[in-house]
């Protein structure tokens, strides 16, 4: 945390005892009487030749499946990509238990940056987990009367007409529009093309779960998890699902599990004969 002392700090809030005692401390590293240091809220730290980077607000600090998370890293890391003026990152719940990064940026004048692009370059200094579900393009921020992002009023990814960095194709027969149909209602998306990736239009291994579930509820035939990692396109997965070698790996997949279920009830039958 970066705290400011020296012949500068100011005596303390006006009118606001209670303020001024919780960030006006007495300064440790002063040898002068009443001296003070002052708590800026600000995460920094130093660099090898001596500078200190600012890395965001500590009250921008989030939890997000069991990791502890830095806004301002994630910002200070996107507004240095290629084309990007400002970016904001907040962490959005727009359906109940499923909270995700979202990242909004203002894009430097003539530059055209693709989400694709600019996630890849994240995952270069982050980790996946830092890298945010989306990146949305805004023309500019919105504000509060004081002059600060109003990060409340930033609109939801579904309010927003999400681009593809492939060419938006809708699907064309009943597996494909299944297979959309389920994606769009789990990442709350008003369409889904073909060619769309799961990933990059902001699912996760949670949502992943959810997507397997409904699919399997709606298809006929069986679908395995590690299907919707392998395939993460619609095209792909319907075309994995239509094909004789994924029809064979499904059944292999659900005999595998009856013989596994079958094993562990004949255990559980030989413990009670024993018992």
């Amino acid at each position: 945390e970066l705290w400011i002392g020296g012949e500068g700090v100011v005596r303390g809030y006006h009118e606001r005892p209670d303020l001024t005692a919780e960030k006006f401390i007495d300064d440790p590293f002063s040898d002068r009487e009443g001296a003070r240091i002052y708590s800026t809220g600000d995460l920094a730290r130093w660099m090898p030749d001596g500078r200190i980077d600012f890395l965001g607000r500590l009250d921008h600090q989030v939890k997000i499946r069991g990791y502890r998370i830095e806004l301002g890293e994630i910002e200070a890391r996107l507004g240095g990509q290629p084309g990007i003026r400002e970016a904001v990152v907040i962490a959005r719940e727009d359906s109940p238990g499923d909270v995700r990064l979202v990242a909004y940026a203002i894009a430097e004048r003539d530059a055209s940056p693709q989400e694709n692009a600019l996630k890849d370059g994240l995952r270069e200094s982050l980790p996946e987990f830092m890298v945010p579900s989306n990146i949305l393009f805004l023309d500019r921020f919105p504000q509060t009367p004081n002059g600060k992002v109003d990060r409340k009023a930033l609109p939801a990814p579904h309010e927003l007409q999400q681009t593809s960095a492939a060419e938006y194709k809708a699907p064309e027969n009943d597996l494909e529009v299944k297979i959309a149909d389920v994606w769009r209602e789990v990442l709350y998306l008003e369409q889904v093309g073909v060619h769309d990736n799961f990933f990059d239009l902001g699912g996760h291994s949670l949502l992943v779960v959810q997507a397997h579930r409904k699919l399997a509820a709606s298809l006929e035939n069986s679908i395995s998890l590690t299907d919707l990692y392998r395939f993460p396109t619609v095209a792909g997965l319907a075309e994995h699902l239509a094909s004789d070698d994924g029809g064979a790996e499904v059944a292999q997949a659900s005999q595998a599990r009856a013989e596994k279920r079958k094993a562990a009830m004949g255990r559980r039958r030989k413990r009670g004969g024993r018992g």
